[in-house]
């Protein structure tokens, strides 16, 4: 169904808006692509990412504060430092939740309050927000925002709330799990692997980056960072539908404006558990981790010293940044 004729009054309505009692669907057509998106009040965070039947997320997205800590940082003793943003990472609590519609806030429609809608409600936009809490000491807070207009493009705002007393980060921004390992990922930015105090060799263009590589390194740690990337595109064939018998490569754009990201098929805590290469599980996601600051790696005087302080990221600030998925 092509919901981009559908009109309402106030002009053309592109999205058709499903109130569950704990979830809030989101449908249209665009471009002659289908999307059919989930987003969760339970679950606290986008929970469906469907288009033209290929499903993109294998976990609800989270906030990460974690990169694998590197031969560096062990050596300064950064994780000591700030170790407990290794278990913000793993365990973060919702706590909020705000709906708007056309740019007007409404009653958050959890059961009852969702009785009042029918079937045919439409929309031009949708913007849908997550409030997290984190497990530090002292706590802070960050946000994660979602607005969907009627093309199907996601525009996501993070915004994280900086807190006197909290430690040093090691990275901040937004965490994406895939069902599947990615056939390949083609972006544009800097060529390598480059930090932002290991940047300078990296030469502007686009670059198509096989499989999901991790870098071959004695000790598992961070690798494949990409820094002052315009956009990147991530290519899947396979799918956990075992039904699906007709396997059909699918491509997801993220637009990010001079941001970070990786693309690997661990988490920062897989890699950061496994003491050498071989006892890493077996490849079976892929783990977009888009950045709004990361840490440098330092090995400037010595391996062992600590990182340039132009390079640090205090965790006393704040810290936001703005990205799109498109279709």
């Amino acid at each position: 169904m092509d919901y981009t004729n559908n009109l309402a009054s106030g002009g053309q309505k592109a999205l058709q808006l499903v109130y569950g009692d704990v979830t809030l669907g989101v449908h249209g057509s665009a471009g002659g692509k289908e999307f059919h998106y989930i987003f969760s009040y339970a679950a606290g965070g986008m929970e469906s990412l469907a288009v033209e039947e290929k499903e993109w997320l294998y976990r609800s997205p989270r906030p990460t504060f974690w990169r694998a800590t590197t031969d560096n940082d062990r050596g300064n003793g950064f994780p000591l430092r700030s170790g407990m943003w290794l278990a913000a990472d793993l365990f973060i609590r919702c706590v909020g939740r705000k709906v708007c519609v056309d740019g007007k806030e409404i009653p958050l429609p959890l059961a009852p309050e969702n009785n009042k809608y029918y079937g045919g409600e439409q929309a031009g936009e949708l913007e849908i927000t997550y409030i997290y809490e984190t497990i530090t000491v002292p706590k802070t807070q960050v946000e994660v925002a979602y607005q969907v207009n009627g093309e199907g493009t996601i525009e996501v705002k993070v915004h994280y709330h900086g807190q006197s007393g909290l430690p040093e980060l090691p990275v901040f921004g937004f965490r994406m799990i895939m069902p599947t390992c990615a056939d390949r990922y083609v972006y544009e930015g800097l060529s390598g692997e480059t930090y932002p105090d290991r940047k300078a060799g990296g030469e502007a263009g686009t670059y198509e980056i096989e499989g999901l590589p991790v870098t071959p390194y004695l000790v598992p740690q961070d690798c494949g960072m990409h820094m002052d990337t315009k956009n990147v595109t991530v290519y899947r064939t396979t799918e956990l539908d075992n039904t699906c018998k007709e396997k059909r490569q699918g491509s997801l754009r993220f637009d990010l404006d001079g941001l970070a990201f990786s693309c690997l098929p661990y988490t920062a805590c897989e890699l950061e558990n496994a003491a050498h290469m071989e006892e890493l599980p077996p490849k079976r996601r892929t783990v977009l981790c888009i950045y709004a600051a990361v840490r440098g790696v330092g090995g400037i005087d010595s391996w062992g010293a600590d990182v340039g302080e132009a390079y640090h990221v205090d965790g006393e600030k704040d810290i936001s940044c703005t990205f799109r998925i498109c279709i």
